[in-house]
């Protein structure tokens, strides 16, 4: 679920500007083709949230099936590896049947975490996590700062970020659940903005090839999803004041 291969560094092909890049109408096809890509799999996504979390009889369903979380999990962590690790990315059909089973899968986890949820959090965490991305978004186009050389440094934190998940599950309450939540939060808002910096590409020092618009989709996804569940997770653990 969580994007543990480390924002963009899954779809790196490569430092510096790419020729590919050189035309302004190559570069705007390969954000336009992301993007959809992304709106496709955020749709699928959201049905599976809403259809969980407003129906009762999903929420049963679930609590007597939970070893389908299993499975779903399992088939997600395997067409990512077939995706970022085998070259299956730019082969087709083979990348859009991979991406839809990962989203799907994804899509299954996520509905199964709302569905423990309450209605209205889950709602609130859909506008909250809507506005995030729509501003990080904007600003990643148009600052002039370039956050895709700090991904090196994101990484690291994201691994310390990840073992402090671990020891925590050890120590469960409140503060602790508050403050893993706001800093996932954090973490994964950063790298939505290090992420579409790598698509938007121009002079950025890491950037995506145009060939890699499934990575690049993926990457964009699982970062917006991120956000999400620790967003989700904050106002839940707020509400229950």
């Amino acid at each position: 679920m969580y994007n543990s291969y480390g924002g963009g560094e899954a779809g790196l092909s490569g430092e510096g500007p790419f020729d590919a890049f050189s035309e302004k109408s190559v570069r705007l096809a390969f954000i336009r083709k992301v993007y959809g890509i992304v709106c496709c799999q955020l749709i699928v996504t959201m049905a599976f949230v809403v259809s969980f979390s407003a129906s009762e009889g999903a929420k049963a369903f679930v609590a007597q099936n939970i070893w389908l979380s299993f499975v779903a999990l399992g088939g997600a962590l395997i067409s990512l590896i077939t995706l970022a690790c085998c070259g299956v990315h730019r082969t087709y059909p083979a990348n859009i049947v991979c991406l839809g089973i990962f989203t799907l899968c994804e899509s299954f986890m996520l509905g199964i975490i709302s569905a423990s949820k309450s209605g209205p959090i889950v709602m609130y965490a859909v506008i909250v996590t809507t506005v995030i991305v729509i501003g990080l978004t904007l600003f990643a186009f148009q600052t002039k700062i370039d956050f895709t050389m700090y991904s090196g440094i994101m990484f690291v934190v994201l691994m310390v970020f990840m073992l402090f998940g671990f020891i925590a599950m050890f120590f469960p309450g409140r503060i602790i659940t508050l403050i893993y939540s706001g800093v996932g939060t954090l973490i994964f808002s950063i790298y939505l903005v290090i992420d579409t910096q790598m698509i938007v590409g121009g002079s950025h020092k890491q950037q995506f090839s145009p060939e890699d618009y499934i990575l690049a989709a993926i990457t964009i996804y699982t970062d917006i999803i991120n956000i999400f569940i620790y967003v989700l997770q904050l106002l839940d653990m707020l509400s229950r004041d």
